[in-house]
């Protein structure tokens, strides 16, 4: 089995077989990662582009570690000191980079669907690292990495989303992902964070915290975006984490051996307390771990697609 496009633009155009087929190819790059030899040559040859728009730590280094750790040439391209600073459009940059020979073009940008028109313009593959307020599809993915290898499957599993749901991609990409692999989404998040037509994606929408975490196996807290917001949308971060945050007394009713998951980074206090984010159910760091094998994988499946 292959991937069917030559892209990675989001979950909502992939099949529950092909999020199969990643996430079993992650398990067996997530070897490569623990082993005292980081270097495989499953892409030697080719060249592999990060084009950011926005700023990233995780997401931007794990994705030139990946192509770095499979044999690949990896560049980042710095906009804020590239052509696009002289007014080059999105389309120019990409054909830019892919006459240069690039095979794979990661682009993170502010505007949603930006990686779906560079896909329509260049030849090389391109994966969306996150756009605007619509996906974040590599973030999803390991997550349902993470979680699959707590509980051996993802169907049947009670997931709940707390947060900034509104302006969250990951929450979306983890929606869609986790509906299509037969898990129960729940999404708690003030009014004024939560989007419209929410349970038409497949999520129910909870008026409290305990509500929605009341026997879940997975609990995910998401960071308020301060920055995607235009206008106070709570009265402040102290009021946020009082009544919407994640702490000892109201994930009681969470099971036993519930995780706690956060894409990063994590804000402490305000959307889950210490006490959380560093015990024994955390599998924060895991997450940043399997964004490594999981974005090896993509590399992996979309240069192997030319030989398959």
């Amino acid at each position: 089995m292959k991937l069917r496009s030559k892209d990675i633009l989001g979950l909502d155009h992939i099949d529950a077989d092909e999020i199969g087929l990643i996430l079993d190819t992650a398990k067996d790059m997530k070897k490569i990662i623990k082993s005292n030899m980081k270097r495989v040559n499953y892409l030697q040859g080719k060249t592999v582009m990060t084009l950011f728009y926005e700023n990233s730590t995780r997401t931007r280094v794990s994705f030139e570690l990946a192509a770095k750790y499979m044999g690949a040439h990896a560049v980042n391209v710095s906009v804020s000191s590239s052509s696009v600073k002289k007014g080059e459009t999105l389309i120019d940059t990409g054909k830019t980079l892919d006459v240069m020979g690039t095979d794979i073009i990661i682009i993170r940008h502010e505007q949603s669907g930006a990686p779906h028109l560079l896909a329509r313009n260049v030849n090389a593959s391109v994966i969306n690292a996150g756009d605007g307020m619509h996906e974040h599809p590599t973030q999803g993915l390991l997550d349902m990495m993470t979680m699959r290898e707590a509980f051996g499957t993802l169907k049947g599993l009670k997931v709940a989303i707390v947060g900034d749901i509104y302006h969250s991609r990951v929450a979306r990409s983890n929606i869609i992902g986790l509906n299509k692999m037969g898990a129960e989404v729940r999404v708690f998040a003030p009014t004024t964070l939560l989007p419209q037509g929410i349970e038409a994606m497949g999520a129910k929408a909870y008026s409290s915290a305990e509500a929605a975490l009341q026997d879940c196996d997975v609990v995910m807290g998401l960071r308020v975006q301060l920055e995607r917001q235009k206008k106070a949308l709570f009265p402040s971060s102290a009021e946020y984490a009082r009544f919407f945050g994640l702490n000892p007394e109201n994930i009681k009713g969470a099971k036993k051996n519930a995780l706690w998951m956060h894409p990063g980074p994590v804000n402490r206090g305000v959307e889950m307390t210490s006490t959380l984010i560093d015990g024994d159910n955390s599998v924060i760091n895991e997450q940043v771990t399997n964004g490594v094998a999981v974005r090896m994988a993509l590399l992996y499946l979309l240069t192997g697609r030319e030989e398959a």
